[in-house]
């Protein structure tokens, strides 16, 4: 019969770990076995059982990176597909734990997903990240202050610069688009939507400004001069439509027209 309590060489009674140790250890080498048979034959049952077993690992990924605006369940999902790619890709026979070698694969998916699937507008990476660090900070302070937190708050948390918050807050505003038909308000008989708000170049502003400054160089040649101009410009009629209904030769009309746009840009110039 065998001792509950084995014996150091030196007489003094062994102190057995803790049982979280030993569970570790069992856990470490059914592992082992289960890695060393997935890459023996890829066993399916041993790859299915690797999946179930460090799926709370994949979970607690994606709620590191859960947005208030993403649900839980497509971080899951992408997350669970990291770590299938990490139990795929594993070598059991490198001396590197699985979690050091999963972790950073299942992130990158998760921030592959932010990066190229869920925001409207491309930002470079780091940004986003620190997006999702300002959000998680604000609803921090939000629920422990009881009120929303300062820029300078939010930075002291995070241990960053203001105005990287900041940029942090405007890059946040890409992570979503709307549609230009999207309504502006909420009642029935409101049509009116997002596009109706978006300014135009308006040209009816310039067209104004130059009526008043030809109005104002006008003033500095004689009637005739303006009327010929104005048949010609305005209506359109030719030099020897215009001489007949002013009453001079066509060559008059053409000398007028000349020294009336000379005397005009002079004007210009000199105003």
């Amino acid at each position: 019969m065998t001792s509950s309590a084995p014996v150091r060489s030196t007489g003094e009674a062994w102190v057995a770990p803790p049982a979280s140790s030993s569970l570790r250890d069992r856990r470490a080498r059914h592992d082992r076995l289960l890695f060393a048979r997935l890459a023996a034959d890829g066993d399916p049952f041993a790859r299915e059982a690797l999946i179930e077993r460090y799926l709370p690992l994949a979970r607690s990924l994606a709620l590191r990176y859960q947005r208030s605006s993403e649900p839980l369940e497509d971080l899951m999902q992408v997350a669970s597909l990291g770590l299938v790619k990490a139990i795929d890709g594993f070598d059991p026979h490198r001396p590197v734990a699985f979690s050091s070698y999963a972790v950073p694969t299942i992130l990158g998916e998760i921030k592959r997903h932010f990066r190229d699937r869920t925001w409207a507008v491309r930002v470079p990476r780091g940004l986003q990240e620190m997006s999702a660090r300002v959000e998680r900070a604000v609803g921090e302070l939000s629920e422990n202050m009881h009120r929303q937190p300062s820029i300078a708050e939010i930075a002291v948390l995070l241990g960053t610069d203001e105005e990287d918050v900041l940029e942090a807050l405007q890059a946040g505003k890409a992570y979503r688009s709307m549609s230009f038909e999207t309504p502006r308000g909420v009642g029935d008989d409101d049509v009116a939507t997002l596009a109706d708000a978006i300014g135009v170049d308006e040209t009816g502003f310039e067209r104004a400004e130059q009526r008043a400054t030809i109005a104002t160089l006008l003033a500095t040649i004689g009637p005739r001069e303006q009327e010929v101009l104005r048949l010609r410009f305005e209506e359109d009629m030719t030099q020897a439509e215009i001489g007949e209904r002013v009453g001079v030769s066509q060559m008059q009309v053409s000398r007028i027209i000349r020294q009336a746009i000379a005397r005009l840009r002079t004007a210009d110039e000199q105003g």
